[in-house]
């Protein structure tokens, strides 16, 4: 969806949260069920059961991080700042995405920056194969890391595999790094399509839940005209 706001587009970047919708393996699933009705109660409330990390959300460094800062000890600016979309589509289920074909398009990244990676697979978010989406290489966050990034976000479920090993055990790579040196993991993100790949302001506010892991966002980008160009 896309709005007109002071002379600017909004593009929104976050999934409509709903009953039922996908959630990362194991995650509290998301209901939304009416708690009072206007035909009995003469107002309208809805009860919301959801987890932390439901929808389009952000992962504060406590996610996987023991001495992590929670969502309170995360300054604001870090979410609100340049957008850069890295396109890398056309991938195979549970590929790995690497530096090298980021780079013509990130070598440029700089502190400050929102970098977002584009694969494509937001389009499978409410299907079997949406845990089968491809991955960022410990290289990318890496390298963006390296270039002061701070934030980094994808359209899938996770930057990292959303399937443990046969030997039941999880591995994170990019949250280690990214999470682990302070900064913020975006997930879910979508509508990247219609993002440019530098030149919009982009914004993730998260719901102030003192203490937590995360939270969902509502994520857009505002583009000015005409839009810059993409990399194609």
């Amino acid at each position: 969806m896309s709005v007109p706001f002071a002379g600017r587009t909004v593009i929104d970047l976050s999934r409509p949260l709903r009953s039922g919708m996908t959630v990362f393996p194991g995650d509290p699933e998301v209901a939304i069920v009416p708690a009072a009705e206007l035909e009995a109660d003469g107002f309208r409330v809805s009860a919301l059961h959801l987890g932390s990390h439901s929808g389009t959300h952000v992962d504060a460094p406590s996610h996987s991080i023991a001495d992590g800062a929670a969502l309170d000890g995360v300054s604001l600016d870090l979410l609100i700042g340049p957008l850069r979309v890295l396109r890398a589509v056309g991938r195979a289920p549970g590929s790995t995405i690497t530096w090298d074909e980021l780079a013509s398009q990130g070598e440029s990244a700089c502190a400050g920056e929102i970098v977002v990676i584009e694969t494509g697979w937001s389009a499978h978010f409410d299907e079997a194969d949406a845990v089968d989406h491809p991955v960022l290489a410990r290289e990318v966050a890496e390298q963006l890391l390296a270039r002061g990034v701070r934030v980094i976000g994808v359209d899938a479920l996770s930057p990292d595999a959303s399937a443990a090993d046969d030997d039941g055990a999880w591995h994170l790579p990019v949250h280690e790094l990214v999470l682990g040196a302070g900064g913020l993991i975006l997930e879910n993100l979508t509508n990247l399509a219609a993002a440019p790949d530098t030149g919009a302001e982009f914004v993730a506010l998260p719901l102030n839940l003192p203490g937590l892991d995360g939270s969902p966002v509502r994520a857009i980008a505002l583009v000015s005209s005409p839009r810059p160009h993409r990399y194609r």
